[in-house]
């Protein structure tokens, strides 16, 4: 064969070759392609992964010495029957917290009452079996009986398997962020007091309690949104026995919520204050009662003796592409210290006129002030 005629064929066989290959690599491409979208739109159509979990809290334990003395026997102290009544209520809940006012330093360090407490161990044995999962510890009293009295206690709640936040052991105890895991939803805490009575922090030691430094809360909410779902915040602000919370304490939980908090429990009125829906910057709603008053204590007075269990619903909605959190059915139990019947505390729904003159009228007056401004906050019935 001439030589060209071998070239042209030669030419001819490639070119035939280069374009089979063409049209193999676009077919391929195609059923890549087809593969592409057959896996975009199985993800879309996969089901959402749902998961709930329930979240108590309980106000002021604030033990004052007729109290213990009344818990008193003949090894130790038992206050359980002091709560037995609302037991219930609590250990129903997936995680459940509380603000422990004072110290449970123990006997070793000299019980003490107002105005500078410290409390029998026993009352952390108390909190364990009500199935309280972690308490805040940042409150005007945490200094109350000195340093000593701080890690007896925080010794104790770490003997008895009780989380505790807001005061601290060290830096390196403060820099670890609680966080509670519960049905595939983390929750992180966190607590502040405005002050300490006027007691001076030892030097270098700030962490032995947390105060309301707005710097520092943002940190600690950065790092806590990082670690869990949900940002928990204990708040202790507010006027003693006022009855509706502060300009400082309404801006306060508007600059947390709008850092991203999803919850707030406030304390330190020793009353009541009501709950609310709080919008943050990004439009995302914040739960949060303002107070929720004294929950065992050996204060007098009506509105002192009543307290409660508010108790709220977490959603966690998981697709391909993203996580939603939702808060619900915010609901609350409303409760009375009987200080005449050895400081019981009983769901206000179920005390008698006997324990309380007209105390149905109190209840349905109590109910009104805590939904006014969340017509649908419901209540145990």
């Amino acid at each position: 064969m001439p030589i060209f005629k071998r070239i042209s064929f030669i030419l001819i066989t490639m070119f035939i070759l280069t374009g089979c290959l063409a049209e193999e690599k676009r077919s391929e491409l195609h059923q890549l392609k087809e593969i592409e979208q057959v896996n975009k739109e199985t993800l879309t159509y996969l089901p959402a992964e749902s998961y709930q979990l329930s979240i108590a809290a309980i106000g002021d334990l604030l033990i004052h010495g007729r109290v213990y003395n009344h818990a008193r026997t003949n090894s130790g102290f038992d206050f359980m029957p002091m709560v037995s009544e609302i037991q219930d209520y609590l250990v129903s809940a997936d995680i459940a917290t509380a603000n422990q006012e004072t110290m449970i330093g123990g006997e070793a360090f000299g019980l003490s009452t107002y105005p500078q407490f410290n409390s029998p161990q026993e009352v952390g044995d108390m909190v364990k079996e009500l199935g309280i999962d972690i308490v805040t510890l940042a409150n005007n009293h945490t200094l109350d009986r000195g340093e000593q009295v701080v890690y007896s206690a925080l010794d104790y709640w770490d003997q008895i398997d009780v989380l505790y936040t807001g005061s601290y052991r060290d830096q390196a105890d403060r820099a670890e962020i609680r966080v509670i895991e519960e049905n595939n939803i983390s929750v992180a805490f966190l607590g502040y007091s405005y002050g300490t009575n006027g007691i001076p922090i030892p030097n270098g030691k700030d962490y032995l309690i947390n105060l309301i430094d707005q710097e520092q809360i943002a940190q600690d909410v950065a790092e806590a949104k990082e670690l869990a779902d949900v940002v928990v915040m204990h708040l202790h602000f507010g006027d003693e026995y006022i009855r509706m919370p502060n300009m400082f304490q309404q801006e306060l939980v508007q600059y947390v919520v709008d850092l991203g908090v999803d919850i707030v429990f406030g304390h330190h009125p020793h009353v009541l204050q009501p709950v609310d829906w709080v919008e943050s910057a990004s439009g995302e709603e914040a739960f949060v009662i303002y107070s929720l008053g004294n929950f065992l204590s050996g204060q007098d007075e009506l509105y002192r003796q009543i307290g409660g269990i508010v108790e709220l619903d977490i959603h966690k909605e998981v697709t391909s592409s993203s996580e939603k959190i939702t808060l619900a059915a915010p609901r609350f139990l409303p409760t009375y210290v009987d200080i005449n019947q050895g400081f019981k505390v009983i769901p206000l729904k179920d005390v008698t006129d006997q324990q309380l003159p007209d105390a149905s009228r109190h209840y349905q007056e109590i109910k009104s002030h805590m939904s006014q401004w969340m017509p649908e906050l419901d209540f145990f019935e």
